[in-house]
């Protein structure tokens, strides 16, 4: 394990804005990097968090004025008791009640991620909120009324006054801000994390050690580092939906080598973030490991770990699922899903 190291965020900012008589001085927050993960990728002295910007991301993500039919924000489809997904919903419900064609990913150390979204499609975490907003089934906001709403509002000046040297309230500094909220939302606090760092509450019993052995020698190829994803694109022989046919990363390359390559998702949280895989179509975590034992579907792309002399799969006794699956729910981090500091209210 790396020695733990501590990333202080900048000096005070100071700025002011027309909505107050006084200068305010702008704390910045501290970002710490756990010592079990890997580097930070996300360039923080570019826009360091700070109190007031992330106050302004937080009411950014939960307003749903940014939507078109004023109801449907970030924080609609992100939940974060689960982990900031859209629990229960196969696929996520925009404005207007439109579906989608994808599960909304869980929001949660974006800042260690080099792209974003099911095919990749940006990979700056400042650029990736610009395709919620203006998509016509989700949000289906306008930038120009967006900015138009905030300028009316004394709050969200007073904020944009605090947040930014220039005061500004544009889409930049928005953009911005959101930034600042989903970089502070770092789950890095479950009891697997306090077994990786020896700390008090990490003990694990034999069947999560087992499973935590069995995921290292079958499932860590994919689901890599203590942030459980290696960030990659792969095809995992899901069977094609004939009414969607979601061709994936191949959407944003045109490589026919990427039909039907989906992100590698982060396992943090898992319990609690069902259903599983881009559609949505596993409602439990054994639905998922049976797919990878015995529902492996053979194409083109398939990723070759998951077809090893000629055969489909990953090997995986009933025994090795249940502790395959303990060892899962180690992952939960309860404080993350409960921060305060996180949640609308």
């Amino acid at each position: 394990m790396r020695i733990k190291y501590f990333l202080w965020v900048m000096i005070p900012l100071l700025c002011s804005c027309s909505d107050q008589d006084d200068e305010y001085i702008n704390v910045p927050l501290d970002f710490k990097v756990p010592s079990n993960f890997p580097a930070l990728v996300y360039n923080i002295a570019v826009n360091p968090p700070t109190e007031k910007g992330f106050e302004l991301g937080k009411k950014l993500f939960y307003d749903g004025r940014l939507a078109s039919d004023g109801i449907v924000s970030c924080g609609f489809c992100h939940i974060q008791e689960n982990a900031f997904t859209h629990h229960g919903h196969t696929v996520s419900h925009g404005v207007g009640d439109a579906l989608g064609t994808r599960n909304a990913p869980p929001i949660q150390n974006l800042a260690y991620q080099t792209t974003f979204m099911y095919d990749g499609v940006t990979n700056h975490l400042d650029l990736q909120p610009i395709i919620p907003l203006t998509s016509d089934i989700e949000m289906n906001g306008d930038l120009n009324a967006i900015l138009e709403m905030m300028r009316g509002d004394k709050t969200y000046r007073t904020l944009f006054g605090q947040a930014f040297a220039d005061g500004a309230i544009t889409t930049e500094n928005m953009l911005k801000a959101l930034s600042q909220f989903m970089v502070m939302a770092t789950s890095s606090n479950s009891r697997f994390d306090k077994y990786r760092r020896n700390e008090s509450g990490g003990t694990l019993t034999a069947d999560e050690l087992a499973g935590y052995a069995l995921f290292n020698s079958k499932c860590a190829s994919c689901h890599a580092t203590d942030l459980m994803t290696d960030d990659s694109f792969r095809n995992n022989g899901l069977a094609v939906n004939p009414k969607v046919n979601d061709v994936g990363r191949y959407k944003v390359t045109q490589l026919a080598s990427d039909y039907y390559k989906f992100k590698v998702q982060s396992l943090r949280n898992v319990e609690v973030s069902a259903p599983y895989m881009h559609d949505g179509r596993f409602g439990t975590l054994e639905a998922v490991l049976n797919h990878y034992a015995s529902g492996i579907e053979a194409s083109a792309t398939l990723d070759p770990i998951l077809k090893q002399n000629g055969k489909l799969g990953i090997e995986l006794s009933e025994m090795d699922k249940k502790q395959i699956i303990a060892f899962l729910k180690t992952l939960t981090d309860n404080q993350f899903l409960t921060d305060r500091k996180l949640s609308e209210f």
